[in-house]
């Protein structure tokens, strides 16, 4: 039987799991485990870079994360969930590969600058942000991935995990590291309610378990075309933010489009159109989320079991890199 290609993918716990995260990541890597061994990280020692200043509630999104993650349909028996903390070898290859890489490689990060000029509510001048990409690469080769799920705005990152490993082997005349290609994906993107980008800091999310009344009171707030005001104007669906969610969740968007341009469709009908749908998705979603929410004992024996398996895989093949520097 042919081997599985190895998958590693994983989330940063810092703050509660929307619908942007679902289109973005979890919906895929749903469809993912079916097709590669994959190893899905909870990145809280990456979240600890920006939450240092809290990290009790790092620790208390990671139960939160893993909940959502069975809720979509992660499925610990085709798949392996882990917390990255919990494996010690992830921040023991992290400082080999610290010593390996050049600051001017992390310095022209572009995510890194990115982050730098745009996030205003936490303190990233930290040494660690400024290494997080040999740690990303770090969490990458210790499972020997040889893939990895990305957004063509990602693959700057993993052309630097791609360097670093190179560059290892190089040093170590070895081919024991494992270069990872990408598995690129259309990663549908969502704004938030307000049309700006989905993000907590703008409180302007949809949780991927809304509760009926919170999302009932999100969809009445949405922001729809400002040039519309009553019911039977001809409507522009290109600037409107509910047809934007319309376009991803609604089973015909076209006669959406259709309805709104013709303006036999009101704002209040269509965002009622949209709240059927988005209530679609997320009530079985909120059902499971509850179940392992109630039960944490469960969900400490899934990630407990996940926890091992990552930590037998990475143990060994941190055994192969440290025989390859004759280190050890």
């Amino acid at each position: 039987m042919k081997k599985k290609s190895v998958i590693l993918s994983g989330m940063r716990p810092t703050g509660r799991l929307h619908l942007g995260n679902y289109l973005g990541a979890l919906k895929n890597w749903v469809r993912l485990q079916d097709e590669y061994m994959c190893y899905y990280e909870i990145a809280d020692w990456h979240a600890l870079m920006s939450d240092f200043d809290n990290p009790g509630s790092v620790t208390e999104l990671c139960r939160d994360m893993v909940c959502v993650w069975l809720a979509v349909g992660l499925d610990p028996d085709k798949c392996v969930m882990f917390r990255q903390s919990d494996v010690s070898e992830h921040l023991e290859l992290f400082f080999i590969f610290a010593t390996i890489t050049p600051l001017g490689w992390l310095e022209r990060c572009p995510t890194y600058k990115e982050a730098l000029q745009n996030v205003q509510d936490k303190d990233l001048r930290n040494y660690a942000f400024l290494g997080y990409p040999s740690l990303q690469a770090a969490d990458i080769a210790l499972y020997r991935a040889d893939k990895v799920p990305v957004g063509k705005d990602q693959l700057p990152h993993l052309e630097l995990t791609r360097e670093i490993v190179r560059r290892f082997n190089h040093l170590y005349s070895s081919d024991v590291m494992v270069e990872p290609d990408e598995i690129l994906t259309e990663v549908q993107k969502l704004n938030g309610t307000d049309g700006r980008k989905m993000s907590k800091s703008y409180n302007n999310t949809i949780l991927i378990t809304e509760e009926s009344a919170d999302l009932k009171k999100k969809v009445s707030m949405m922001i729809t075309d400002p040039e519309r005001i009553h019911p039977d104007d001809k409507g522009h669906p290109e600037v409107c933010t509910v047809y934007e969610y319309r376009k991803i969740f609604s089973a015909d968007p076209a006669s959406v489009e259709k309805r709104c341009r013709g303006g036999s469709m009101g704002c209040v009908e269509c965002k009622k159109g949209l709240l059927e749908d988005l209530e679609a998705l997320i009530a079985p979603v909120r059902e499971k989320y509850r179940h392992y929410r109630d039960n944490p004992g469960e969900v400490d024996r899934i990630l407990g079991e996940g926890n091992r398996k990552a930590r037998e895989a990475a143990a060994a093949n941190l055994k192969k890199f440290r025989e390859a520097m004759s280190f050890g």
